[in-house]
């Protein structure tokens, strides 16, 4: 089934003041990127969605396989073969953390590391986008290099995230 359109966007934006001579001067700073993929497996495209609000008991984990385990909006199993968008979001009301990455056996790794982990406090969140320009994206290799572990961080209750990754086929 195609993919009518993706789109993955970040911004920023800090604006600082301080009381001059005269009146007040500020200096505004902002960075924003985004990247729209039309339906395919190449450069600028994607043909894979996955969206989810997952729960993890306390100090459970894991792991989300990218390779023909997950399910779609419609319940067929998908197979990513390269990641081209990632947003994942620790709820607020946790109180333990999200720790995201670093499988024990078939780790994704080539966002993290086969060993490194990213840890989101209760209300943080990560988005990772490719260029648009970028065909290759973050490469999952099925069987070997394909699992993101997820693992609520300790005891006592629950966690909440929100998963959702954009990717492609081929």
């Amino acid at each position: 089934m195609p993919l009518s359109g993706a789109m993955l966007a970040v911004s920023a934006f800090g604006e600082l003041t301080q009381a001059l001579d005269l009146g007040t001067g500020s200096a505004k700073q902002s960075l924003s990127r985004s990247m729209s993929l039309s339906s395919g497996t190449g450069a600028g495209k994607a043909d894979r969605v996955f969206s989810d609000r997952r729960t993890l008991a306390a100090s459970a984990t894991e792991d989300l396989d990218l390779a023909g385990v997950l399910l779609d909006a419609f319940g067929a199993a998908i197979t990513f073969a390269r990641i081209k968008g990632l947003i994942i979001a620790a709820a607020a009301g946790n109180s333990n953390n999200v720790v995201v990455g670093a499988a024990a056996s078939n780790p994704w790794a080539t966002l993290l590391g086969a060993t490194h982990t990213l840890t989101l406090r209760p209300g943080a969140f990560v988005a990772v986008g490719t260029g648009v320009a970028d065909a290759t994206g973050y490469a999952v290799a099925a069987g070997t290099g394909d699992l993101l572990k997820i693992a609520n961080s300790g005891a006592g209750t629950s966690v909440t995230y929100d998963v959702h990754i954009i990717g492609a086929s081929a």
